[in-house]
């Protein structure tokens, strides 16, 4: 059992004799769809960023189930990928799995980029070097900024437009552009950095609506965490 539970959702997939025999995802008010998957001593992953009171209702889950978890956590290395973090725990477990699963994707410099309650952009080197990344807020933080710092937005939903001509289809493209900026300065970045051109993989959420205006090629790849904790996961666990 892997499971990947993020800020908003969870996500899980069953592995059988390496492979993937069913996938699917929750949020965490409704945890029946990953409680039919459930089988006493079953090996489980988690790589989790969400907060300890949903972690304790995971781990209780489990263990009615006579599952024992291991929790994951970013680590130094695995394999040919160096975490240069300066506290290379301190990294989100979730973009470790992320960077693990690039890694067996390609052996050319890849940008990892995650699209869900935050963003985050992190550069891979041809070498196996995690050379940093950075993190900012997602479509929804964005959306919720706007509306509780200015006094003229409303929550109404909008569409992007290359020249939007009402406030919220104004606050959806300005959100969209901005994400979309960030990702194409960090690619551009990573080019310069590598004098090659980057893979870039797109994961989250929201990744599909950013992916649509990005200037860049991306390839959009919805379990690549899940993929990491994979590899994690057959190459012998938590290191």
């Amino acid at each position: 059992m892997l499971i990947d539970a993020g800020n908003s959702t969870l996500k899980w997939a069953v592995v059988e004799a390496g492979q993937w025999r069913a996938q699917g995802r929750c949020d965490y008010a409704d945890w029946t769809s990953l409680k039919g998957e459930l089988t006493a001593g079953t090996d489980c992953y988690i790589a989790s960023v969400t907060d300890p009171v949903r972690e304790q209702q995971m781990a209780a889950m489990l263990d009615e189930a006579g599952i024992t978890p291991i929790w994951l956590k970013a680590e130094a290395g695995f394999a040919d990928l160096k975490n240069t973090y300066l506290n290379p725990r301190q990294l989100g477990v979730d973009r470790w799995m992320g960077l693990i699963a690039a890694r067996q994707r390609t052996r050319e410099p890849v940008l990892v980029v995650s699209v869900g309650t935050a963003m985050t952009v992190d550069a891979l080197a041809a070498d196996g070097a995690f050379l940093g990344g950075v993190i900012v807020p997602g479509v929804t933080l964005m959306w919720q900024a706007l509306c509780q710092g200015t006094a003229q937005i409303t929550d109404t939903a909008g569409e992007w437009q290359a020249f939007p001509r009402n406030t919220a289809d104004a606050a959806q493209s300005g959100i969209v552009a901005a994400l979309c900026g960030v990702i194409q300065q960090q690619h551009a970045r990573l080019a310069e950095a590598t004098h090659l051109t980057p893979h870039c993989l797109l994961t989250g959420g929201d990744a599909g609506m950013v992916r649509a205006h990005l200037s860049v090629a991306a390839e959009l790849v919805p379990s690549l965490v899940l993929e990491g904790i994979d590899c994690v996961a057959r190459g012998g666990g938590a290191r």
